[in-house]
């Protein structure tokens, strides 16, 4: 496989596929934690608007592949109030996205990220009810279309209310069905797109299926306790990139 850009360096087309991989299926065998993977190692071999765009292309034909499989374990009254948080925050993250410095957003985000993940560790716990689904559904939209990360809110919220695996894989992989699909016409309506962006998520294609075997084997292995620890391990890499991130640009 050859892609037809001069950004390419040599190798570069081995690490896309092996990060697709990787990303795909950690995605299929969690629920989450495509973006997390995946989106540092995209910003070094495209530009930003690219990255985020075959970020979210992936995800969603991850999403729509599994879907149907997992449609029983999903939390249909927990999906639509974070999908109605969600339409009320993307707005507020476009916003956030225009005027504010987005490394002190990310540093904030961070910080935040790593005491709650810390809590969490610790054992606290938080109960579940509405508000706080339309809540958390809220700032999943608004770090969607501010950073192109929906997941942190989502998964700190369900690992608090010890939300059991299957139903947090199935539920947070419908709601990104949903929220990825908004920020992708938004994309594509505020910043366009171009042809490099759709032939590499092409090439991807194969790549995330192969993934997806893989992640619902992995699915399928796993207990609910290393489901938990993983999910912690993950929150404290997505807060420690944010961190890392924001101070290199700062």
């Amino acid at each position: 496989m050859i892609f037809l850009t001069r950004r390419f360096i040599l190798g570069s087309e081995i690490i896309f596929i092996s990060v697709i991989l990787l990303a795909s299926i950690l995605q299929t065998s969690t629920g989450f934690g495509f973006s997390i993977m995946a989106t540092p190692f995209l910003l070094l071999l495209f530009l930003p608007e690219e990255a985020v765009q075959i970020n979210i292309i992936l995800s969603l034909i991850i999403s729509v592949l599994l879907i149907w499989k997992i449609r029983k374990d999903v939390d249909t009254k927990l999906l639509e109030r974070f999908s109605i948080g969600s339409i009320i925050g993307v707005p507020f993250g476009l916003i956030i996205l225009v005027t504010i410095n987005i490394n002190s957003l990310k540093l904030v985000i961070s910080i935040f990220l790593l005491l709650l993940t810390l809590l969490l560790i610790c054992n606290f716990k938080i109960k579940s009810n509405p508000l706080r689904d339309f809540i958390v559904g809220g700032l999943s939209g608004i770090l969607t279309t501010s950073i192109g990360m929906p997941g942190p809110p989502l998964l700190l919220y369900l690992s608090g209310t010890n939300t059991e695996k299957g139903k947090l894989r199935a539920t947070t992989l419908a709601f990104f069905l949903f929220i990825y699909f908004i920020s992708l016409v938004t994309q594509l309506i505020f910043t366009g797109t171009n042809k490099l962006t759709w032939i590499l998520s092409g090439y991807a294609i194969p790549v995330v299926i192969v993934g997806l075997v893989i992640g619902q084997l992995i699915f399928k292995w796993i207990n609910q306790r290393i489901f938990t620890i993983f999910t912690y391990i993950l929150l404290i890499c997505t807060g420690l990139y944010l961190l890392i991130d924001s101070l290199r640009n700062i």
